[in-house]
């Protein structure tokens, strides 16, 4: 079996019990070095293999589960934050199918949900916004034309931008150009939930002057969206005395 596993967004501790029990259940564990907390790996046994997929191709990350599983190995394929989410697991998943191998795949706590919790942010505020929009700069891995910054700043709803912190100048113009104001709140977030955490408030405009000027170069998100200065939203209807659930009689006055 190959369990497919999310890291957590960065402290040790914030991985799921059912991902800390395969850790220790291992006997080959592949992790991305190039984002994954080493210290999770102190949960592995003395006697498991242990390969870093930052040194390795997609085809060598596949030569060791297919060994492993004509040896009876149990597999971790360990992803940061949650591999749904830029994890490229789809690849190796299909690569699998082709081969008949059983995998399945534990959810982690992902970099986003890491962000909000160091600025003690709600994404989703009444009156404010009520979604939230995920996504990132094209890079070397391009990004499809209708999914735009522009077009999504259009909506102004929550935005999460990842993998895109050497590119805040051009981010902001194009936040701008797609309707979001300069002085409209935001935040970098730098390595969310790991020791060495930083924190920035500021503004669309101010991205790049503070990325630089707390020399923030990569590993961080940025948050864009008024809920960054948490002001102007409405009470939850859910815990409002007169609003009637299937749980609770609303007050009549």
């Amino acid at each position: 079996m190959i369990h497919f596993v999310g890291a957590g967004s960065g402290a040790p501790d914030l991985i799921t019990v059912r991902g800390q029990k395969y850790l220790q259940e291992a006997d080959v564990i592949i992790y991305a070095g190039s984002l994954v907390n080493p210290q999770l790996l102190d949960y592995a046994r003395k006697e498991c293999e242990i390969y870093n997929s930052a040194k390795m191709t997609l085809e060598e990350v596949l030569e060791v589960m297919y060994r492993a599983q004509k040896e009876g190995k149990m597999v971790v394929r360990l992803h940061t934050g949650d591999p749904s989410l830029y994890g490229a697991i789809r690849e190796q998943m299909d690569a699998l199918d082709e081969k008949g191998i059983s995998y399945d795949y534990c959810p982690g706590v992902s970099s986003f949900c890491g962000a909000a919790s160091a600025l003690n942010l709600e994404y989703t505020l009444p009156d404010v916004s009520q979604s939230v929009i995920i996504t990132r700069m094209a890079g070397r891995t391009p990004v499809p034309e209708k999914e735009s910054i522009e077009s999504f700043a259009a909506h102004q709803a929550t935005m999460v931008v990842f993998l895109s912190t050497g590119m805040l100048e051009e981010l902001s113009r194009r936040l701008i150009a797609g309707g979001y104001s300069a002085d409209t709140p935001a935040a970098i977030v730098y390595k969310a939930t790991w020791e060495d955490e930083k924190t920035f408030v500021c503004t669309v405009g101010t991205l790049a002057q503070t990325a630089a000027k707390n020399n923030i170069t990569k590993t961080a998100l940025m948050i864009i969206g008024d809920v960054v200065s948490h002001t102007n939203y409405q009470r939850s209807k859910l815990y409002d005395p007169g609003f009637t659930t299937e749980f609770r009689q609303g007050d009549q006055e």
